[in-house]
């Protein structure tokens, strides 16, 4: 999710499909509260790497979790 002039990530619920629409207040997993920026250009930004460390590790617990059979 584009905002503060990096791409972040954040387990906050979506609105709508899958992004966060402009002037959105959004939690990233680095700690910040940030207002979320869905024009074109912002998806060209670098990604923040604190975010991207932390949505590996958030990946890797999910993928390690014992899966329920229904």
């Amino acid at each position: 999710m584009p905002a503060n002039g990096r791409r972040h990530a954040s387990l906050d619920k979506r609105p709508w499909g899958n992004a966060y629409p402009s002037g959105m207040v959004v939690n990233t997993l680095c700690s910040q509260e940030v207002v979320a920026d869905a024009t074109r250009e912002a998806w060209l930004w670098t990604t923040c790497d604190d975010c991207n460390a932390e949505a590996r590790r958030v990946a890797e617990a999910v993928q390690g979790a014992p899966r329920l059979s229904v």
